[in-house]
């Protein structure tokens, strides 16, 4: 337990948006995928999820960690399936965005959500490190409360609310993680891969791996930080992560330009050359590759999504 609570003590929290949405059409999206952890609650209908197609209750919650590629379906009775990229490019017509938490029950379907960002040492995403695939939560009391508080917070105009959604998130992520603990899920993946937060060595490769994005991140490189030969820190970090170097480099690195995508103004070309690309046209076929999805059409959804 004590190193649960050094690791939960090191998590930087970043509260990144909050929305109800109503179901305007049921609708399969085959390759959801977001960067960001992703909690949804079921307010009405129904939600399923995976290739077994779980089904997800009202008053229920789907915990999508962040990098975590997984079918989902929104709302019950016959589907349209579309990939991630056609989604977003028709997204008004299958979802309505609401303002109000308390939902008047009209007899349609609807579901709230709320994205969050919860790194180790503010450089390695929690949940998605952990190896843990998307959950159904249930019956937690807590969960709700703090959930309704984001949400309700999040449409209110109200001094300080920023402060309290940072607050409510930071227990969210902690509330989230008891909640595995105490039902006793993904104990295999939590044993193999928590250890590897111990490595002060790891920690220096992850530290330097997040402030040289745009730089040299050659294994030469990364041996010179972990002080090990250059022909052994490709076999450490996989030993200790179960993922290449190179591999989490680019998650990295993408990661970093959907933050761009979202939160600047700056062309697909400045954002790649940001992140490390000096080849544009790489870079957005190496985006795509992993989102589903092209760069331009990222940034779309994200202002779809603000409406």
């Amino acid at each position: 337990m004590e190193d649960y609570n050094k690791i939960i003590e090191s998590l930087g929290v970043h509260f990144r948006k909050a929305k109800n949405i109503k179901i305007i059409q049921p609708i399969t999206i085959e390759n959801y995928y977001d960067v960001e952890n992703t909690l949804i609650r079921v307010n009405s209908g129904e939600i399923r999820y995976g290739k077994e197609k779980h089904s997800v209750k009202p008053g229920a919650y789907l915990f999508i960690p962040g990098g975590k590629n997984v079918s989902v379906t929104y709302g019950s009775g016959p589907t349209i399936s579309l990939s991630n990229d056609d989604f977003i490019s028709k997204r008004e017509q299958y979802f309505e965005s609401l303002n109000a938490f308390n939902i008047e029950d009209d007899g349609s379907e609807s579901f709230s959500y709320i994205s969050f960002e919860a790194k180790v040492f503010d450089s390695v995403n929690f949940y998605s490190s952990l190896d843990i695939p998307p959950f159904v939560i249930s019956n937690s009391d807590k969960i709700d409360q703090l959930s309704a508080t984001i949400l309700t917070e999040n449409g209110s105009n109200l001094p300080g609310k920023e402060r309290i959604i940072k607050l409510t998130t930071d227990a969210l992520v902690v509330e989230i993680f008891r909640y595995i603990l105490i039902n006793q899920l993904f104990l295999e993946q939590l044993a193999t891969n928590v250890t590897y937060f111990k490595d002060p060595r790891l920690i220096d490769i992850f530290s330097y791996i997040k402030k040289h994005l745009d730089g040299d991140l050659s294994n030469k490189q990364l041996a010179s930080v972990a002080n090990v030969s250059e022909d052994y820190v490709g076999q450490y970090f996989k030993m200790l992560t179960s993922i290449n170097p190179q591999d989490y480099i680019e998650y990295q690195r993408m990661e970093r330009a959907v933050n761009l995508l979202r939160t600047s103004k700056k062309s697909i070309r400045e954002i790649g050359r940001d992140v490390g690309y000096k080849d544009t046209a790489y870079f957005c076929r190496r985006f795509k590759m992993m989102f589903g999805i092209p760069a331009g059409k990222m940034r779309r959804r994200e202002s779809l999504m603000n409406i």
